[in-house]
């Protein structure tokens, strides 16, 4: 199967890309996820000076990572004399992950651009206003003369219009989207937030926010054709499709890997020519825009249907069920006169016995 996909006129081998974070933050780590059959390469962010990070710096459950990493630990003559000429040798494109403001952007361009086939540009710490925004886009894009690819954070209040603005300024897409936050994380075992950053805060991704980032692809692909790198909760292969499908050309993953291991990448690329096969794609490419059509609001009432083969009896139905509608006994009993066909159940039932109810 042919997994291969193209981005602003760049090809990758396939859509899996590490997303800009602490497992790219030097030479030797880029080698190593790129040695797991990564698509293509995308480096840590960096700036005019080193992030002085405070420690601890992340924390995991199973579901997400909070971190204070902020951008690289590393100043920008490190990445220049060291880092990326260490990863010329690597067989896939690479995405210059930099940021933040326009001065910023006009140092460091003319240094970095000849170590990379695109630059992707944080907007994480510069506000909601999209004037100055558009301006590091009409710049970097001016500067770099390849594509430029601006990251939208999961604050701004109208993706749709951040995407427009920085596409007329010069931009070749966006990555959508950076982590969530201010986010708050207190450990169970103390009780105590157990970040070094100031007022204990961090940043939140991982599994958790991947409806907010499949959202926010979803509706700039349906009102703008444009290339989009989907980046958020991503965990699997069959997540990787689902991005591909609501528009993402190509796919960031980096959370999942700090919470299940680095191998995540090669089992996520291992088992992703299965994943499309599951849902009939012959290829990465017939997947991108699949479900880009828009519904309207359904109000019809539909009951769920119990399989009896499959139900196992037991009671989770009953006991999550916010309208009272369903009592478990030697059989599943469904009232149909209070039963308002949320769905909750047929969603949370752990055999696939229930069915009927969602689409």
């Amino acid at each position: 199967m042919d997994l291969s996909t193209e981005i602003a006129g760049i090809r990758f081998k396939n859509p899996l890309l590490p997303a800009a974070g602490p497992l790219t933050g030097d030479d030797t780590k880029m080698k190593y996820i790129a040695s797991l059959g990564v698509g293509g390469m995308v480096t840590k962010t960096i700036s005019t000076k080193a992030a002085k990070v405070p420690r601890p710096c992340i924390v995991a459950t199973r579901d997400y990572v909070v971190n204070a990493e902020l951008w690289s630990e590393y100043g920008p003559n490190e990445w220049i004399e060291k880092f990326l000429p260490g990863i010329q040798s690597l067989e896939v494109p690479k995405i210059i992950s930099i940021g933040y403001s326009k001065e910023q952007i006009e140092w460091l361009i003319p240094k970095l651009k000849d170590f990379g086939d695109a630059f992707e540009i944080s907007t994480h710490y510069v506000g909601k206003d999209l004037d100055p925004i558009a301006e590091v886009a009409r710049t970097a894009s001016k500067l770099a003369q390849k594509p430029v690819f601006m990251k939208i954070s999961p604050h701004m209040p109208d993706p749709v219009e951040f995407a427009r603005v920085v596409t007329r300024a010069g931009a070749s897409g966006v990555v959508a989207v950076n982590s969530l936050g201010p986010a708050y994380y207190v450990d169970p075992k103390t009780g105590n937030p157990p970040l070094g950053s100031e007022n204990r805060y961090g940043w939140m991704s991982g599994p958790v926010i991947k409806p907010v980032a499949l959202s926010i692809v979803q509706r700039i692909r349906q009102s703008l054709d444009i290339p989009i790198i989907g980046v958020g909760g991503v965990k699997n292969a069959e997540d990787v499709v689902e991005f591909l499908e609501v528009g993402a050309s190509a796919v960031g993953m980096l959370s999942s890997a700090l919470i299940f291991g680095k191998e995540q990448y090669k089992r996520v690329v291992d088992e992703l020519e299965d994943a499309l096969k599951k849902r009939a794609y012959k290829s990465v490419r017939d997947a991108i825009g699949k479900k880009l059509e828009t519904h309207r609001a359904d109000f019809t009432v539909k009951n769920p249907i119990v399989d009896l083969e499959k139900c196992t009896l037991c009671k989770l139905c009953e006991y999550v069920c916010p309208y009272f509608a369903i009592k478990v006994t030697d059989h599943v009993n469904v009232d149909l006169n209070a039963c308002f066909g949320c769905g909750l159940c047929e969603s949370r039932c752990p055999t696939r016995a229930i069915s009927g109810v969602l689409q």
